[in-house]
């Protein structure tokens, strides 16, 4: 297999050049080695689509413009789509009164041509001034006002782009023996900030069987199959490793109580997250989802920050207070509900065999003495 970067030079060079068959006869042969699914096979084809579009081969052009539709990358579908939209557009012809003629006349001697090279030259001495020897002054520095003015600039950009930034927990209360927490950052507009490849480090370190996904703007930290102690463990760590890194101190509780009504269960949790030392952080988004086995009901006071959806809480969470969030739902018995089917099939069937035995059967008897 050729390595990329010798391919990706050798045909940027062609193209520069506009030599579109040499770049496609070295592409051609070797385009399969590069999977579509990989950033290095999606520039390839494009620089194929390219050249092919060069040489007016468009039908080819749109075979190769269907297979980047296939992507799983939405950037590359959209890419696609825009080279089909160019690859299908109709070729406008120029009118003729664009293009401009010149007619040669076979009067003109060699006389009058080095009569109007002289003119020519006569006035290109007059059009330009040698001042090469004026002198232009010293070289003068920005004034204050025009300093004051960027400073100002850039400190209003600051507290603008450094809080593009969404912070998002899911925590699965589906299986309540089984509980799933994902936690998911990211940034919006720009790439990382440094604060967040800090955190990230440190979640690595603490967390290293957890499952881990991230790129260039995404972090995902994922925990499965966890009761319910563990899942607070969890969470304090987590949010006590991003109030060091913010620079303040938070908190977050998670008490839950049940009753038990013979064949299904209450429960009812009450979580409560001190975020009064983080504040001043605009456009940072701290958003709580909750999944419960069914839908659940408020039993708190009225939070204008909560969405419920079937059986989902999306809670939005405000910097600089205490949040708090009281809620219940209810749940099956599994292990009453199994015990009493058991007794139940066994119960029947004892009693199909005792009434069955007592109708008796149509066989012959033998004869009694």
């Amino acid at each position: 297999m050729k390595n990329y970067q010798q391919v990706l030079e050798t045909v940027e060079l062609a193209l520069a050049k506009g030599e579109y068959h040499h770049c496609i006869e070295f592409l051609l042969p070797i385009i399969e080695m590069f999977p579509l699914s990989s950033k290095e096979g999606v520039n390839l084809r494009t620089i194929l689509i390219t050249a092919l579009c060069g040489i007016n081969k468009k039908e080819e052009a749109k075979r190769f413009c269907k297979e980047l539709l296939k992507s799983y990358d939405y950037k590359t579908r959209e890419n696609a789509k825009y080279l089909m939209e160019v690859i299908d557009s109709p070729d406008i012809k120029k009118p003729e009164n664009w293009n401009v003629q010149f007619e040669t006349n076979p009067s003109l001697n060699k006389k009058s041509l080095n009569s109007l090279r002289k003119k020519r030259e006569v006035s290109e001495k007059k059009k330009f001034i040698n001042v090469t020897e004026t002198p232009t002054g010293d070289t003068k520095p920005f004034q204050k006002g025009f300093s004051l003015i960027i400073f100002l600039i850039l400190l209003l950009l600051i507290p603008l782009l450094s809080g593009c930034v969404k912070v998002e927990d899911t925590l699965d209360l589906s299986e309540l023996d089984s509980i799933t927490n994902n936690l998911m950052i990211e940034s919006k507009y720009l790439k990382k900030f440094p604060w967040q490849l800090k955190f990230e480090k440190k979640m690595k370190d603490i967390f290293p069987y957890a499952e881990i996904e991230q790129d260039e703007s995404t972090f995902s930290l994922k925990h499965k199959n966890l009761n319910l102690e563990d899942i607070r463990q969890v969470l304090k760590i987590t949010q006590n490793t991003a109030g060091e890194l913010a620079g303040g101190s938070t908190n977050i509780e998670i008490n839950t109580t049940q009753k038990n009504f013979i064949f299904f269960k209450k429960y009812f949790y009450k979580v409560d997250l001190d975020l009064n030392s983080i504040q001043g952080f605009d456009n940072l988004e701290f958003i709580l989802k909750i999944i419960n086995p069914n839908k659940p009901t408020l039993t708190g006071k009225n939070n204008s920050n909560l969405e419920i959806t079937k059986n989902l809480i999306i809670w939005n969470l405000n910097q600089g207070q205490m949040n708090s969030l009281e809620f219940s739902f209810w749940s099956l018995n599994k292990l009453l509900i199994g015990i009493s089917t058991i007794l139940i099939i066994i119960l029947l069937a004892y009693l199909l065999r005792f009434y069955r035995f007592k109708l008796g059967t149509d066989w012959p008897q033998l004869p009694s003495k």
